[in-house]
């Protein structure tokens, strides 16, 4: 955890933002990362979901079963399902998502969208040619030596 906590206060001095994220097996670090969003200009680039893929690429595998985690901070939804799809055993944070919005990162916003029926959302959205996109999951279904996760 104390390795999580140093590369958010790294990240901040190399103008990033304040997380760092390290993934663990039996004992030993895999992997680290801390948020790069507005350096490298990537919504994507929090350290959980930067964690993941180093660790699925150190360990050759996208199931990271028998790793943990461990975050400086509640993982936003976005790094929350990473997390989930990675199979990683645990999650180990410090500060919670209340922390991170009295400093200006509302992630809590964006756990009670996620709540909401999507006609309520703030974000609007809607289904356009269902049945035409429905041709790749009956391939998929149909499919006798998919890789599944």
């Amino acid at each position: 955890m104390r390795r999580a906590f140093a590369l958010s206060i790294e990240s901040v001095k190399r103008g990033g933002e304040p997380f760092g994220a390290v993934i663990a097996k039996d004992g030993e670090i895999v992997a680290e990362a801390s948020n790069c969003v507005t350096i490298d200009c990537d919504p994507t680039a929090n350290a959980e979901v930067s964690c993941i893929r180093k660790a699925a690429k150190a360990l050759g595998t996208f199931n990271l079963e028998g790793c943990e985690i461990y975050t400086s901070c509640e993982p936003c939804p976005m790094c929350f399902g990473a997390i989930y799809w990675a199979h990683l055993d645990i999650i180990y944070y410090a500060n919670d998502r209340k922390d991170a919005a009295k400093i200006g990162f509302d992630d809590d916003f964006i756990y009670q969208e996620i709540a909401l029926p999507a006609e309520e959302r703030m974000k609007p959205s809607e289904i356009l040619l269902r049945d035409e996109a429905m041709q790749a999951f009956h391939l998929w279904e149909e499919k006798d030596d998919k890789t599944e996760y």
